[in-house]
Order: structure tokens, then C-alpha cells, then sequence
């Protein structure tokens, strides 16, 4: 089996979910060994954190980080690259570039999902980061897939929900908001609502019109894919 690493730490519990996730699943194919897991949890500054959830900027401050801790696991001598955090992956291209190893995707892998059930209109809740550094939406459209965003009030709500999610905080009003959002967003008909922040998972939402799909196990169903090839 393949030995993965992990780019973690934002947030933590996202973080050790996903961990277990990738055990548990790999477990069920392979009842023989458990596969080898490498996590850098990144050393980020919490203003640094705040600054790109909340206000989408100082994106800059991020690359030094990212691109640390990759080339720290391609020293570890792992096999690829994994980061269960969907923000991050505004910086992907400077982290392919930093090593010369594979650097799973989740945004891709999503698009991968999304095909292969034959969604065709998907509902995305994530950061205002995500959305406005275009992480899914130049991926959908480039894909044929179209998409619907929350409105502007409910992005700053979101954006403080997770917020509050990564500073350890599990609120029932946030859940309620959460879900009263996915419900807005299945009236515009949309197949399905995907959590394009990895930290929501940790809310658990659910509507009752609509499927929802955590991005998060989508990687991890890739990250395991990629471990036992």
C-alpha cells in the first residue's frame, strides 16, 4: 500500500475525522495491515486564518506554510498528498510545484463524484474564499456542470458558522442555520447540496428535498483508492 500525507491541521477536527475516515475505510479492503499515514498539521497563525475565512485576505501568507509542510511529507517519503480542506486548495498549483510528488485533489475528485451519479446542477456551500477565488465554479463550468451559490447574507453567515467550527465551538443555532440554507438552496433546483468546506461535516446538516454529500469523503474515498492502487 501506498504511505499518504496529510496537510492538516485546518482545522483540527476535520482534520482527525478525516484520519479515521481513511483508517476505517482502507480497514474494510485490507484486513491484513493499516495503511501508513503522515500528518503536517500546519503551524498557521489563527489572524492569518481569520483574515482568509472571514475577510478572503493576506491569501499570500498562506504559500510559505503550505509549501513547507509538502516538501517536509515528500522527505517523509510518502506516496502523495492529500489536503482535507477545501480552502486550501486555492494554493494547489504552488503546492504541485513545490514537490515532485502527486497532490490529490478534492475539488476534482468532487467533480469526479457529481459525473459519475449523474448529478448535473450541484448546491455549494463553502467560505467566501472558496467561493471567490473561484475553487469549484471554474472546475463545474469547465466540466459542463452548473451550480448555485448562497446569497450574500448567508456567505457571511457561513463564513462565521466555520469560523466558530475551527475555534472548537459545535452551536445548535449554527446547525439550524446550516440547514435552513441547504433547504433555500434545494428550491432552486439543484441535484444535490455538496459541503465544499470540510468543516461542516463536523455540523452534520440534512435536508429533507435534497441530497447532501460531504466533500470531505469524497477525498477520503479518493485517498484510499490512491493507498491501495
Amino acid at each position: 500500500m501506498k504511505s499518504v500525507g496529510v496537510i492538516g491541521g485546518l482545522g483540527p477536527e476535520t482534520t482527525a475525522e478525516f484520519y479515521l475516515e481513511v483508517i476505517f475505510r482502507c480497514q474494510k479492503i485490507n484486513t491484513e495491515q493499516r495503511p501508513s499515514i503522515v500528518i503536517a498539521s500546519v503551524p498557521l497563525l489563527f489572524e492569518v486564518e481569520r483574515d482568509l475565512i472571514l475577510s478572503n485576505s493576506g491569501k499570500e501568507r498562506y504559500i510559505p506554510f503550505l509549501v513547507t509542510e509538502a516538501q517536509r511529507l515528500e522527505r517523509a517519503g510518502v506516496g502523495f498528498i492529500v489536503m482535507p480542506c477545501n480552502s486550501l486548495h486555492v494554493f494547489i498549483d504552488d503546492i504541485r510545484k513545490s514537490v515532485s510528488i502527486p497532490v490529490l485533489s478534492i475539488v476534482e475528485e468532487t467533480v469526479k463524484y457529481l459525473q459519475e451519479n449523474s448529478f448535473s446542477k450541484v448546491g455549494l456551500i463553502s467560505t467566501s474564499a472558496t467561493v471567490e477565488n473561484k475553487v469549484y465554479e471554474t472546475a463545474l463550468a469547465d466540466s459542463g456542470l452548473q451550480f448555485e451559490t448562497p446569497n450574500d447574507l448567508q456567505k457571511s453567515k457561513m463564513d462565521q458558522i466555520i469560523q466558530r467550527l475551527i475555534e472548537g465551538q459545535h452551536l445548535n443555532n449554527d446547525r439550524e442555520a446550516i440547514i435552513t440554507i441547504t433547504e433555500s438552496l434545494g428550491k432552486r433546483n439543484v441535484d444535490c447540496i455538496a459541503l465544499a468546506c470540510t468543516d461542516l461535516q463536523l455540523l452534520l446538516p440534512s435536508s429533507s428535498n435534497v441530497p447532501i454529500f460531504d466533500t470531505m469523503k469524497v477525498l477520503a474515498d479518493a485517498t484510499v483508492r490512491e493507498i491501495i492502487s
